[in-house]
């Protein structure tokens, strides 16, 4: 087996380095480096409401990429694909609040769910109040018996810049929470694996996909798919394109709908390759009648360097739209700001 090779100084202090570059290139974001938090450092409107998300690292810039002007206030960062632990999260928490409460948005993970209810059990020992926005809008997941339900994937990033620009705006705690749980039911997302990843210090990939395969269905730890099938002689994207719509819109009517598109980069996909992916997804949606409101496309919620894709669709409605295009500042996401 070809010794797999990554820019990294030493596997065991992969996460602590990697913030320690974050801080060194963002200023205005507060690293701990000793308890992997990332929080904001710039001044925050008085009284707002915090918003606090975090899981496990290989997935950036989820979620430490996200934190700044509207978006998160603070981020827990886990070990590779492992949740981070309640004592980070509460940390988080604590980093952001600011009197009128804090919001978690919690991808369904096991791990994830239990420890963020820790750290919210915690904080309200603490008298910080806490509303949970729990994240599970992965189609490829329908009666699993090796998944707590559904898992959060793309639409992860539709929640927190919708709930960043509405917490900066001052909606309440309740409100904020009821609006994330709005968006999680208004989006859908279905990821396609072309190789897979390997975590740091580790000499084989995660799973195995053998020449010329491609899994179906992936999460972005690298679960199981749907199914596993050769892959095409041709037209790859569009069959991808095809594959991924037709999951969603099976799971989520998209006709005569206004969308937010985010075609998703796993980390090992080229943005040439995202782009023509993007083609294709779009021709699938407007197609089927929906029409293309706003679109992202690139390396937002990732899996290391695995090769592959994850579409991510948010029917929206015209305040969901106002408060996507509301300003944000962050490492991995800014405009009008």
């Amino acid at each position: 087996m070809d010794t797999v090779v990554k820019l990294l100084d030493n596997p065991a202090d992969a996460i602590t380095d990697a913030l320690r570059g974050l801080a060194a290139i963002h200023p205005e974001l507060s690293v701990n480096l000793e308890q992997h938090v990332v929080s904001r450092a710039d001044d925050r409107r008085p009284g707002k409401v915090g918003l606090v998300s975090g899981g496990g690292s290989g997935h950036e810039p989820l979620h430490a990429g996200f934190v700044g002007l509207g978006m998160l206030d603070a981020a827990a960062c886990g070990e590779v694909f492992t949740s981070p632990v309640p004592d980070q999260v509460l940390a988080a928490t604590r980093a952001a609040a600011d009197g009128a409460g804090v919001v978690h948005v919690v991808k369904n993970y096991t791990g994830d769910v239990m420890n963020f209810r820790m750290a919210a059990e915690l904080a309200d020992d603490e008298d910080v109040a806490v509303e949970t926005v729990l994240v599970d809008d992965d189609v490829a997941v329908s009666g699993s018996t090796y998944t707590a339900g559904r898992r959060g994937t793309g639409g992860t990033l539709f929640v927190e810049k919708i709930l960043g620009a509405a917490a900066e705006q001052g909606m309440g705690l309740a409100d904020v929470a009821a609006l994330g749980r709005d968006v999680v039911a208004a989006s859908r997302s279905f990821g396609v694996a072309v190789s897979p990843c390997t975590t740091p210090g580790s000499d084989k990939p995660g799973f195995d996909l053998a020449p010329g395969e491609m899994e179906l269905g992936i999460g972005i730890h690298g679960e199981p798919g749907r199914r596993r099938v050769r892959v095409p002689d041709g037209e790859l994207a569009r069959e991808i394109a095809r594959t991924s719509v037709a999951a969603i819109a099976d799971d989520m009517p998209v006709d005569d709908q206004d969308l937010i598109l985010l075609v998703n980069g796993m980390g090992g996909t080229p943005l040439l390759e995202l782009q023509v992916l993007a083609g294709d997804v779009v021709s699938e949606l407007t197609g089927r009648g929906g029409r293309i409101a706003r679109a992202l496309v690139g390396n937002y919620v990732t899996s290391l360097e695995m090769a592959g894709s994850m579409v991510s669709v948010c029917r929206a409605t015209p305040q969901l739209l106002d408060l996507w295009d509301a300003p944000v500042r962050t490492p991995a996401l800014r405009w009008r700001a």
